[in-house]
């Protein structure tokens, strides 16, 4: 008997804090080098709009770490299933940076944040095993695609992935990236069924690290007072939206094809919430791959301008919003193929197909 891997359900935790551009007015941005940038704050935040589009992001709670979120939206998913969470085979946590306290940069991943999911929902079967998936922005897809293989080989029946991450306190104030990062948490239940046409069907995952292990990376701040031993994340945007438009398109494709699709059979494509404009490229370089320029209007739904990037959150949080219809002209209806594709530090990118 051949299992299909569905989505059964969804969950997410958008965080109550919203931090608006204009909250970066009076910080004081240096170059990498730690000199200080020469331009206004305004010239410095409108740039960053026209290149990403986000008008605002989200913060995390003073009191809430990484593992809240994450147990935020796993309830959540819970709860619109009508699941018993005994019955979870696994629970994978992808995230990048552990529970990183309010004040601090420190990483607190011990135990797992999959653990402490798992103690917080008070599931009490030792056969759920609860491990973490550190994989870049990609971990949320990448995780999916471990679940999916766990439920064909048998081996499960009942998966959740989350994707949980506070971004907002590994970021450089003094960095002028730190606008575009958030916080955020995502969750899915995947269920291993055989009486359907739904649920994954193909994946496609790459690691690039001979010139580009190191675009995404972990640096002292650009403010030269900070400690050297106050580390932040970092990243060399020209080179990864370079990266990302030569090699993202190309696995998109190939996910298609592996899956006996064409891209006219895809009704949306959810990417990875990154930059808009660097997701707007991706999707016309990807739509040039079969010699088409009529992209269909809203293929590609969005949700950086006002929940920004919240790296492994982005996309499960921005499918729960789309099967809730919270996106208006964005719901997916039964029979609809999406694609999915995220792109990430290591650098890591992956694809995955699905019919609802």
């Amino acid at each position: 008997m051949s299992l299909t891997s569905v989505i059964v359900a969804t969950g997410k935790c958008i965080p109550s804090v919203v931090i608006k551009n204009s909250s970066f007015m009076n910080n004081q941005f240096h170059e990498k080098n730690g000199e200080r940038v020469e331009r206004s704050n305004e010239d410095i935040i409108n740039k960053l709009h026209d290149i990403t589009e986000i008008e605002e992001r989200r913060y995390a709670e003073p009191g809430q770490v990484s593992s809240n979120l994450a147990t935020i939206a796993a309830e959540e998913a819970l709860k619109s299933s009508g699941i018993d969470r005994e019955t979870l085979d696994y629970i994978i946590v992808a995230h990048n940076f552990g529970d990183v306290k309010s004040g601090s940069t420190r990483v607190d991943m011990v135990p797992t944040l999959g653990s402490r999911v798992k103690h917080a929902l008070g599931i009490k079967n030792a056969d759920c095993v609860a491990y973490d998936l550190p994989f870049g922005c990609p971990g949320w897809l990448q995780g999916m695609i471990q679940a999916n293989y766990f439920i064909r080989s048998g081996d499960a029946k009942r998966i959740m992935i989350i994707g949980s991450e506070i971004l907002s306190r590994v970021s450089d104030p003094h960095d002028r990236d730190c606008m575009i990062f958030a916080d955020g948490a995502g969750a899915v239940i995947l269920e291993g069924r055989s009486d359907t046409n739904s649920g994954i069907l193909s994946h496609k995952t790459q690691t690039h690290t001979a010139e580009e292990a190191y675009y995404l990376y972990a640096k002292r701040s650009s403010n030269p007072e900070y400690a050297e031993d106050d580390l932040f994340i970092k990243m060399d945007g020209r080179k990864i939206y370079e990266y990302a438009l030569s090699n993202v398109p190309v696995a998109i494709k190939a996910t298609i094809e592996k899956a006996g699709l064409d891209i006219s059979d895809i009704k949306k494509i959810v990417i990875h919430q990154a930059n808009a404009k660097m997701d707007e490229a991706i999707l016309r370089r990807l739509f040039k791959l079969y010699n088409r320029t009529d992209i269909p209007e809203g293929i590609m739904p969005m949700t950086i301008s006002r929940l920004g990037n919240s790296s492994v959150a982005t996309i499960p949080t921005l499918l729960d919003m789309m099967l809730k219809k919270e996106i208006p002209g964005q719901e997916i209806n039964k029979g609809d193929v999406v694609v999915f594709s995220s792109v990430g530090a290591g650098m890591n990118i992956n694809a995955m197909t699905y019919r609802f």
